[in-house]
């Protein structure tokens, strides 16, 4: 390949945004040279190499905007500590099939267990899969909404959480909500209703949410479009942080 033509495919290549094809044309060919490609094969190589590229980059910009606390995937969750948790029906979860039908997924169960980092791992997938996501926990969601309600800029912060391919609310149940606040949380569930997937964490029952949101009435109304299409999936184990605990009191003694 002459200085000429590598020049003017490196231009075009740039002109074109393909700005990876412009940095590794000349590995690219000696790769093409190594194993003889024809001219196709070398076209798609090329196509390959910078779609591969453009998803590490969008996934790389979703993460970014879905706020998650950390990215932990569940190849990082240790199963064998939570042995009555079935990894199947997660690994199922982690086809996104859920995501494509705009169903849920709740997450229940004791603080400790694991819950945030499976829906953690789950919203990484979905991100990578390239659905959109966002994180926030019940606390903040609630507060956000109460502080725009006040401006009047409500309906302009509900689409931040109304957006989303896939909405993950964590620690819900965690503190009590006004009635006000719990009409705050019907409207986010009531408009994404077969939408939009909502992915939850809760430490409390159903049978409880109605202390949750200080309304029953209110609570059935939210549970009733939540759980419509719902995967529900208990973890009842010991905690994951009193286990780490515990193992760092048993060193220092």
């Amino acid at each position: 390949m002459t200085e000429l033509v590598t020049s003017r495919i490196q231009a075009s290549a740039t002109k074109l945004g393909l700005p990876h094809l412009s940095i590794t044309l000349h590995e690219l060919a000696k790769r093409a040279d190594a194993d003889a490609m024809s001219y196709l094969d070398f076209l798609d190589l090329v196509l390959q190499e910078e779609l591969a590229v453009r998803d590490d980059r969008r996934f790389r910009a979703g993460l970014r905007l879905s706020k998650l606390p950390h990215h932990k995937t569940l190849d990082d969750y240790e199963f064998a500590f939570q042995p009555e948790l079935d990894p199947r029906k997660i690994r199922e979860l982690a086809t996104l099939a859920f995501v494509q039908a705009h169903a849920n997924v709740a997450l229940l169960g004791p603080p400790g267990v694991g819950k945030t980092h499976i829906a953690v791992a789950l919203a990484v997938a979905a991100c990578r899969a390239g659905f959109t996501v966002y994180f926030t926990t019940l606390d903040d969601m609630v507060r956000h909404l109460k502080a725009a309600d006040a401006i009047g800029r409500l309906t302009s912060k509900l689409r931040t959480y109304l957006r989303p391919n896939v909405l993950v609310i964590d620690e819900v149940g965690y503190q009590p909500l006004e009635r006000a606040e719990a009409n705050l949380v019907f409207q986010v569930i009531s408009k994404r209703y077969e939408k939009g997937s909502t992915l939850l964490t809760s430490n409390k029952s159903f049978g409880e949410w109605g202390q949750v949101f200080g309304d029953e009435v209110l609570a059935t109304a939210i549970l009733d479009r939540l759980l419509h299409h719902c995967d529900v999936v208990a973890i009842n184990g010991p905690s994951y942080r009193l286990k780490n605990r515990l193992a760092a009191l048993e060193n220092v003694a």
